[in-house]
């Protein structure tokens, strides 16, 4: 259940956050993770009368795992793997993160409560990555809306990605990596 004072406190951090960044103080990112697979996200298409639109229906299949860092200026950064999403995922992507990252720019990276951002190895990298001048802000529990990149996985699997990336999944792999690779100059997030 969700702590309703903490969640607007939650709120009030944000947006202060928000406005340390509008002031130049520092980068702000939201990250998290997404998956992608056949098993098709879409609930409904529009077809033509007469020419009903039809997709194979996946009850299994593989997944692509996306985690990205995602700024409010529409900066996107993303780790892509088909394996299981670990703690040692995660921290391989933060690494990655860390390592495209400005040395001299301060980021603060927000992020939800999950399991894997809370284990040992993971708290263990907590202050590496302070000393390249990275920050984590956790999120109040049961709060993904307050997380900006689900935006960008809801747009990119019920808005984006055509039906047709669902015919293989090799096709699938395809149409996710060219939506992130062009991120900033064919699809974007308003943020303001």
């Amino acid at each position: 259940m969700r702590d309703e004072t903490d969640f607007r406190n939650t709120q009030g951090l944000l947006k202060a956050l928000h406005q340390q960044e509008d002031q130049g103080e520092h980068e702000l990112y939201y990250f998290d993770e997404s998956g992608f697979s056949q098993s098709s996200s879409v609930p409904y298409a529009w077809s033509p009368i007469g020419q009903p639109c039809e997709v194979t229906a996946y009850s299994h299949s593989r997944r692509l795992n996306v985690l990205g860092f995602l700024s409010r200026a529409g900066k996107l950064i993303y780790h892509t793997t088909t394996g299981s999403v670990t703690t040692e995922t995660v921290i391989e992507a933060f690494d990655q993160f860390v390592a495209q990252k400005k040395t001299d720019t301060f980021a603060v990276v927000v992020l939800d409560n999950a399991s894997m951002h809370r284990s040992q190895a993971f708290r263990r990298k907590i202050v590496e990555w302070m000393s390249h001048r990275v920050h984590l802000v956790y999120l109040s529990a049961y709060s993904p809306e307050l997380n900006l990149i689900e935006i960008l996985w809801r747009q990119m699997k019920y808005a984006w990605l055509p039906l047709s990336a669902y015919l293989s999944f090799d096709h699938l792999c395809e149409e996710v990596h060219r939506l992130l690779g062009s991120y900033e100059a064919d699809h974007a997030i308003n943020f303001e």
